[in-house]
């Protein structure tokens, strides 16, 4: 599965030079004729990001590009020894000479990517991550796609106390950054609101024994379970807590629902059993563009790729409206831009976070389906 997945990739790599550019010969004897948009992905299994983008870039050029220059997708790695994202980030500024960088990838690597941007002025749009610590360094060239962790436990914290009453919550975390970061914001926000303290467990110390996991919440009768893990590490547990039969209220971070990591049969056991932060999506524009993206790639959508199609959109429209590679404008366009997207509206804070009213929902076919 692994060599295949990677033998997608190349595939893709080249349909994304040919599709993007339409004319392959044209674009290498005249790069200047396109406008390249750099993707930067955490490994080469990453391939809804890759579908996501694509599809956006597709369509922008269908549409005449800009003044009839097509746009291009150039896709890279994060894979390799800790700071390969920063030369990636550094390859496609400095060699590729791409107007913008798009990312969907983790916290720790989206702070490489980051400053790349920042010490060169090349605006960066953020998919995936929700680490809020991105935009409090104040940078104007950074911009978060999706609702940071902040956001995603104002939600939480509002639907599990407030809306529905639950006292005594479970927390399951990760060890890996971006579980840490996610709890963190989770228990501050807690004591700041006054509410009741969960009762926290580390999913590392039950990895070869989520029975007993599964038991020890048991006991504490808890009201709901909470998950901040990774996608892989989630699904697991939450195949052991339907075999214990613990009929318990799920909720977790829109991190558990990356398609890339885990399997279509693994994200339908989450379905209308897990209830995660998501915008108000779109659904003539969600229709639209599932319909699209099963005739382009015979599947469907998860969370990853839509947030990837709507980031790469958002940044199209920002270079479109700049209407030039200046960097100035095309950060001065994202800053002020409002459009609908498949996620729902979008628009940004002077911080570069995403804006808008972020409720809880309940997952189908891993993606939101409706409010609770």
């Amino acid at each position: 599965m692994r060599l295949f997945k990677k033998s997608i990739l190349s595939g893709l790599i080249i349909i994304v030079s040919v599709i993007s550019t339409g004319n392959a010969t044209q674009s290498e004897e005249n790069p200047s004729q396109t406008i390249k948009i750099g993707l930067l992905i955490p490994d080469s299994e990453s391939i809804a990001a890759i579908q996501g983008a694509e599809l956006a870039i597709r369509k922008a050029n269908e549409k005449g590009g800009l003044n009839g220059r097509h746009f291009q997708l150039v896709p890279r790695s994060m894979e390799g020894p800790w700071g390969t994202g920063s030369k990636q980030a550094i390859n496609l500024i400095f060699e590729e000479k791409v107007w913008a960088l798009f990312g969907s990838h983790d916290g720790r690597n989206a702070h490489l990517v980051e400053q790349a941007a920042t010490k060169s002025q090349v605006v960066f749009v953020s998919a995936w991550s929700g680490d809020p610590t991105l935009s409090q360094a104040f940078v104007p060239w950074f911009f978060n796609c999706v609702p940071n962790d902040r956001q995603q436990v104002a939600s939480l914290i509002e639907e599990i106390y407030n809306k529905k009453k639950f006292n005594k919550i479970a927390v399951v975390s990760g060890n890996d950054y971006d579980s840490k970061i996610t709890l963190d914001n989770f228990l501050k926000s807690v004591k700041k609101s006054g509410k009741p303290d969960p009762v926290q467990f580390n999913y590392g110390n039950y990895i070869q024994r989520l029975n007993v996991l599964t038991d020890e919440i048991n006991k504490i009768d808890a009201d709901c379970i909470l998950i901040f893990c990774q996608p892989g590490a989630s699904s697991k547990l939450v195949r052991e807590i339907r075999l214990k039969g613990l009929n318990l209220p799920l909720f977790g971070s829109i991190m558990l629902l990356n398609e890339d990591e885990i399997s279509t049969e693994d994200l339908k056991i989450y379905d209308n059993i897990l209830s995660v932060p998501a915008g108000d999506w779109s659904v003539p524009e969600f229709t639209n563009f599932t319909q699209e993206y099963q005739k382009a790639f015979n599947k469907m959508p998860g969370m990853v790729a839509s947030y990837s199609f709507d980031g790469t959109s958002v940044l199209i429209e920002a270079i479109r409206n700049a209407g030039s590679d200046d960097r100035e404008l095309i950060q001065k366009s994202l800053g002020t831009i409002r459009c609908n997207g498949v996620t729902g509206p979008i628009l940004f804070d002077d911080k570069g976070n995403r804006l808008g009213n972020f409720k809880v929902m309940r997952t189908l076919n891993g993606v939101p389906a409706k409010p609770e």
